[in-house]
């Protein structure tokens, strides 16, 4: 019995020990995730105090706390000149104002997002703390979205602001009355206004004093606004935990009204323009290069050389980059070339003011090697270089056929110059359509009606080209294939309601156009479309000049109207995709579709 007794014991004690060790094995799982936000425990003064014009504020919270981005995150309305100084630490959040208190003011602190707790970063929401100056609270609302104008993209971190006046030059003059900035969906809640009639603008506030400077993007209502408030059927969704909802509670509530703004976002026209740098890559050519187009030419001065009847001006359509290519050998072999640049800049205010610098055309020349040729060693041959966009068996049907010479070109005899068919197994000549693209003739196109799944050749003999310096070009050949019709898709769009200033846009994945043609009363076929994914934007051109323009915030114009059709299109080779579609039957903040929004303000605020 004994032995039995000394067996069972030890037997306890060794499943004792295994389950001791096989705990010890287990790293301790510290219970679930805190994912409850910060708590507000008490305040001075409570939220919604009257007649208090103490600078501190002092908010205590149930654990301990930090104050993300608080320039960035916390928004003060009235706007304030100097910032005031937010700080967390353990389980407080003090605000300590800077400028005076205004009388009989609401004052309205919006958090947004940056206060979280300390360990898990859990935010208190979209967090407002009120009070007044005076014996009332204003509780009214004014609220909506700013979009991208061009592309109907949310634009976040922008400042929405009103006014009391109604005249159009208080933007340019004061700071707003009241603010608040947008979030990542482009929303916007302007609180605790006052009854009245308010003029709404948004502002890319670069300069940080709440009021438009030229070059700043804005945003504006051709209309007042009167906020006020409706008893109206609420919703409230009750969530069993951050996926899934366990109900809707349905009750009476009171709605701000306006609660549907849409403020259409433009850059402004106007842009600084200054000279960037000068650069001389090689050495019988340099360039200029501005920021932005520019309505005139610089004068060029030339201080350590004369070039008259010794150069060649290649210029750009908005006239912001600039080639000079110099024909004389001297100044070609000249190491820098310094000249006086007079030109068009801005000053503070965007005025043009004339700029004269002192500029300095520099090339970088390689060291030859130390290398004697060998004995009766034939020099290889310099030719002008040819290139072309003919791409072999995959040339689209709708492009022309370009050609560039790597210098600008004194003459061509188009007598060496073919362009051929494949008829059967022959080449049949074609009267060549040939042209100019820019002013020192170094690119030209040759426009031709391409037939579908069929062969073309383009030569150039030997020497039918010379350059300015002399160069000849070698024989040159290029083959190619034009596509199948069968590789194409096409859209046939058909408005329910016609516009003749309407303009499709047919866009990539990405958002980019790729194709664009005016509507026309019959249905409006965009052919020669490479099947895949696609989709389609409009806008209505109201000046008719086969561009969609932005705003102009100093005439009151808005941006062009811009429409999205709310499905992406899947296009399959030879196959035509037709739609009816009505511009307005779905809200303009429900058509762009999902997969192609962006959140615009992450890449331009300004």
């Amino acid at each position: 019995m004994k032995i039995r007794i000394k067996y069972i014991v030890g037997l306890i004690t060794i499943c004792v020990a295994m389950y001791s060790c096989a705990n010890k094995a287990q790293s301790p799982t510290g219970g679930p995730k805190d994912e409850t936000p910060p708590v507000v425990t008490r305040s001075n003064p409570v939220n919604g105090a009257l007649s208090f014009n103490k600078k501190l504020i002092q908010l205590y919270f149930d654990e301990n706390i930090t104050v993300e981005k608080p320039g960035e995150l916390i928004v003060i309305s009235p706007p304030q000149k100097t910032p005031p100084e937010i700080k967390g630490n353990a389980k407080l959040v003090s605000v300590q104002f800077e400028d005076d208190l205004k009388d009989s003011t609401t004052y309205t602190i919006n958090f947004g997002n940056s206060i979280v707790d300390l360990n898990e970063k859990n935010p208190l929401k979209n967090f407002r703390f009120s009070f007044s100056t005076g014996s009332t609270i204003d509780t009214l609302q004014i609220s909506g979205n700013i979009v991208n104008a061009e592309d109907l993209n949310p634009v976040s971190g922008v400042i929405v602001g009103i006014y009391a006046e109604d005249a159009d030059s208080v933007f340019f003059k004061k700071p707003f009355l009241r603010i608040a900035k947008t979030d990542e969906n482009g929303r916007f809640v302007i609180d605790n206004c006052k009854p009245g009639r308010y003029r709404v603008y948004a502002l890319g506030d670069t300069s940080n004093d709440y009021y438009y400077q030229p070059g700043e993007s804005t945003a504006f209502l051709d209309s007042l606004v009167n906020p006020t408030t409706v008893l109206a059927e609420m919703h409230d969704t009750i969530w069993k935990d951050s996926t899934t909802i366990d109900s809707v509670r349905t009750y009476m509530g009171t709605r701000f009204l306006p609660d549907n703004l849409i403020l259409s976002y433009f850059k402004d026209s106007k842009k600084r323009q200054y000279f960037i740098k000068p650069e001389r890559k090689q050495a019988n050519m340099f360039s200029l290069y501005f920021n932005t187009k520019s309505d005139s030419l610089p004068i060029v001065k030339p201080l350590n050389f004369s070039w008259e009847n010794k150069v060649l001006l290649q210029k750009n359509a908005t006239l912001d980059t600039l080639n000079y290519w110099l024909l004389d050998s001297t100044l070609i072999n000249k190491d820098t070339l310094t000249m006086e640049l007079t030109y068009k800049k801005t000053d503070s205010l965007f005025r043009f003011v004339s700029q004269t610098d002192t500029i300095h055309a520099i090339v970088r020349r390689a060291q030859k090697p130390n290398v004697k040729p060998k004995k009766n060693q034939v020099p290889l041959p310099v030719y002008l270089n040819i290139t072309s966009n003919a791409s072999g068996a995959s040339f689209d049907i709708y492009n022309p056929l370009l050609i560039r010479f790597d210098s600008p070109v004194d003459s061509i005899n188009l007598t060496g110059f073919y362009l051929e068919q494949k008829v059967d197994t022959i080449y049949k000549a074609l009267k060549l359509n040939w042209s100019a693209v820019d002013s020192t003739k170094m690119a030209y196109k040759v426009l031709h009606k391409w037939e579908p799944e069929t062969s073309y050749s383009f030569r150039i003999d030997s020497a039918a080209v010379k350059s300015v310096y002399g160069i000849r070009n070698n024989s040159f050949k290029a083959d190619f294939k034009i596509k199948s019709l069968d590789e194409y898709s096409s859209i046939k769009i058909q408005l329910a309601d016609f516009n003749p200033k309407v303009v499709f846009q047919v866009l990539s994945t990405s958002d980019q156009v790729i194709a664009s043609k005016k509507a026309q009363a019959k249905g409006t076929l965009i052919e020669y479309l490479k099947p895949g994914d696609l989709y389609i934007r409009a806008y209505i051109d109201e000046n008719q000049n086969g561009v969609w323009d932005m705003g102009d915030i100093n005439s009151r114009r808005q941006p062009e109207p811009v429409f999205y059709y709310p499905k992406k299109l899947t296009l399959k080779a030879n196959w035509e995709f037709e739609e009816t579609w009505n511009l307005n039957e779905k809200a303009l903040l429900e058509q762009k579709p999902v997969e192609l929004k962006k959140d615009a303000g992450k890449k331009k605020n300004n």
